[in-house]
């Protein structure tokens, strides 16, 4: 089958969640294009939905301002069709610092308008929490993000996505990330999926093994899974020879689970805070997934918490979004001898090889 092909098979598909895995450089962005193509309405040519693909982060251009050894650095915006929607975005800078809060950045930034505001945003300057006056690189793994919290909050903007609302295609937000804001990533986008599943065709394309993985358990086994998973397909994407074909994952041992624990152990050893709880969650789930469970409470009981209900009500109640917001705070005790009764049997139960070489 050729790209186009499999973007009228994606079109034809009756399920408002689509989820494909694929290795880097299979067509994951070509395919976020042919379904653009495919679905465009044939009386006015108009896009009917709306993406976030790599055409997304190339707007995204650096100018180092070398001549004046960087004194000016900045993240130029490409002119673009969304340009007209930037006005928002301008006069609403907290709507992309509310979507960056899950990330806990470490810098701040200014956006930059044309002298005329009708032509949207010309430029992002990054400065330090400590420093607003001196401009800063910041960071590939950064600047993704920032990039897509910018388009997250365009999402948001009247006239885009509301106007072209047949579907949100996403294409790869987490290239150049670490594990840790892979998970908060895969949170923006279930957040996506729980508000707009409803109304309009979700298609999730990426190579991160973690990711798929962790939107596969929410979506298929996670406690909110007879919502979605009637209504979620999940598919990978394959290229033999130049013939695309989308197949259907048997249940893999994904190994997302071990880069999270050797973070808990590190954390453990020296400062516990309560975000770490989001991710012990995320480990027990992954577990339990391993042996086709959908719960925490599985893999609480296999490890042999006695009060496997009450572990579990303690780590639902401090695993969700704002414990993001709040990394600097500190684990509380009670929850601290719960987080590590808990890892200590875990590790006990299965012998992970956290350092094997």
């Amino acid at each position: 089958m050729s790209i186009e092909d499999i973007a009228e098979q994606l079109k034809k598909l009756g399920e408002n969640i689509i989820l494909i895995y694929a290795f880097n450089a299979t067509g994951k962005t070509r395919l976020s294009v042919a379904y653009k193509n495919a679905t465009k309405n044939s009386d006015n040519g108009q896009h009917t939905g709306v993406y976030y693909n790599a055409f997304s982060e190339d707007l995204f251009v650096w100018d180092n301002d070398e001549d004046n050894g960087g004194a000016n650095i900045k993240l130029n915006i490409l002119p673009s069709s969304l340009n007209r929607f930037h006005s928002f975005l301008y006069e609403n800078p907290d709507a992309v610092m509310d979507k960056l809060a899950m990330y806990s950045p470490k810098f701040n930034f200014k956006l930059n308008p044309y002298e005329n505001l009708e032509n949207g945003i010309e430029s992002i300057t990054f400065v330090t929490n400590d420093d607003e006056d001196v401009p800063i690189k910041i960071s590939r793994g950064e600047e993704r993000i920032f990039v897509w919290c910018f388009f997250l909050a365009l999402l948001e903007v009247d006239g885009w996505s509301n106007t072209q609302d047949a579907h949100i295609f996403i294409d790869d937000p987490v290239s150049s990330l670490d594990e840790h804001n892979i998970y908060v990533t895969a949170e923006t986008v279930f957040q996506q999926i729980e508000r707009h599943y409803l109304k309009k065709k979700i298609i999730i394309t990426t190579h991160h093994i973690g990711l798929f993985s962790i939107l596969v358990d929410r979506l298929k086994k996670g406690e909110k899974s007879d919502r979605y998973k009637n209504l979620t397909k999940i598919f990978s994407l394959k290229n033999i020879a130049g013939a695309y074909a989308l197949g259907t994952p048997r249940n893999s041992v994904f190994l997302f689970h071990l880069h999270l624990l050797q973070i808990l152990e590190e954390a453990s050893r020296d400062q516990l805070y309560t975000h770490h709880v989001v991710m012990l969650r995320q480990a027990l789930e992954n577990i339990a997934s391993f042996f086709g469970r959908g719960n925490i409470g599985y893999t609480l009981a296999q490890i042999g918490i006695e009060d496997h209900e009450n572990a579990a009500n303690v780590i639902n109640s401090l695993s969700h979004k704002d414990a993001y917001y709040y990394q600097s705070d500190l684990m509380p005790p009670a929850v601290e001898a719960v987080f590590r009764d808990i890892f200590a049997k875990l590790l006990e139960k299965y012998k992970f090889a956290l350092h094997a070489g």
